[in-house]
């Protein structure tokens, strides 16, 4: 699919990088967005260090990685006659990280290799980078909280530190009047599905919003939102069912406005053996396959939530980018191939 968010005086295929990094690299646009990045990033240390978290460096590489990617592939890599994974996301180390501190983030790369639709999307990547956060103990609202902040911060850090940065790229820092001033919106699932069945976009009840259903609904908001409640089955094992509604999971998406589509996915986590196990099962995962990671589950983990930020995808919002593709030093499009 792709998104309705596409400019309008541009071939695609001036939208692909450059066949050279050095004309990449060597852009006075580039160099003002990873300023602007930088700033960002920075941000996000200063304000999740204030709060008490602390950094993880999380691996790359392991025996297996998040299943829970929607339709993107794994890429395998021989550890020493092992099959291990390229990391599409650290969720198993963050939850496995709480052991030994009970609210941490990590900034790392992950590796997806998204359907090759995805490739004129303007928002997908197969290699990008993530801000990640886990808190023990923390209930929905809390680390949507904590999103609410962390997000207002590096706004409001960035457009503060680098005013002439945001005026080289004629982005009208203006557009942020919601996010720094306001609180972020909110919506369900169901909700969010109604809206744009009613608008004829043939949206499921039962699977995650589309990247088109994602455009069009964020397209009509002023301020960043947060759509609630998926539908158990349209995520990983990992986010947790609720009590009190059979078949509606704790979790959460932050959608920017303008267009831009989520920003961040989030949600309580599943902690306990059994219900791992069975959600497992019902996803079509193995079980063993997760050896290790059930074992420290079988031990105890901690009740926790968190949340990943696409760092390129944030930075594309922040900015007004076409692509998330220019937030990227050296960017990989799903199927284009380059350095």
């Amino acid at each position: 699919m792709t998104s309705t968010v596409e400019p309008t005086a541009r071939t695609w295929e001036q939208l692909l990088p450059p066949a050279d990094p050095r004309a990449h690299l060597n852009s006075a646009t580039t160099r003002t967005v990873l300023r602007i990045q930088q700033e960002l990033l920075a941000g996000a240390r200063e304000y999740l260090t204030g709060l008490g978290f602390h950094e993880m460096l999380p691996p790359v590489i392991g025996p297996v990685t998040d299943p829970g990617a929607r339709g993107a592939k794994q890429v395998d890599v021989d550890y020493y006659g092992h099959q291990y994974k390229l990391m599409t996301s650290a969720i198993l180390y963050k939850q496995a990280s709480l052991l030994a501190f009970p609210k941490i983030f990590c900034i790392a790369p992950n590796v997806r290799l998204e359907p090759l639709e995805t490739c004129n999307t303007n928002r997908h990547l197969a290699e990008f980078h993530q801000i990640d956060v886990e808190m023990a103990g923390a209930s929905r609202d809390e680390i949507t909280a904590v999103v609410e902040g962390l997000v207002r911060h590096m706004v409001s850090r960035a457009v503060t530190r680098l005013p002439g940065e945001f005026e080289e790229l004629g982005r009208d820092v203006g557009a942020f009047a919601g996010l720094l001033g306001e609180a972020f919106g909110r919506m369900t699932h169901a909700e969010a599905v109604a809206e744009l069945r009613e608008g004829g976009h043939p949206q499921s009840p039962d699977a995650e919003i589309d990247w088109t259903g994602e455009a069009l609904i964020s397209e009509r908001a002023e301020k960043p939102f947060f759509v609630t409640d998926y539908p158990k089955g349209s995520r990983g094992f990992y986010d947790r069912e609720s009590a009190e509604t059979a078949g509606v999971l704790r979790n959460f998406d932050l959608l920017a406005p303008e267009g831009y589509g989520e920003l961040c996915s989030g949600s309580e986590r599943e902690f306990d053996y059994a219900r791992i196990v069975t959600r497992m099962r019902e996803t079509g995962e193995n079980p063993a396959k997760y050896g290790w990671y059930l074992q420290l589950v079988r031990e105890g983990i901690p009740a926790s939530a968190g949340f990943g930020i696409g760092v390129e995808r944030f930075t594309r919002y922040v900015t007004g980018l076409d692509s998330a593709w220019q937030a990227n030093a050296f960017p990989k499009l799903p199927g284009v191939v380059s350095p």
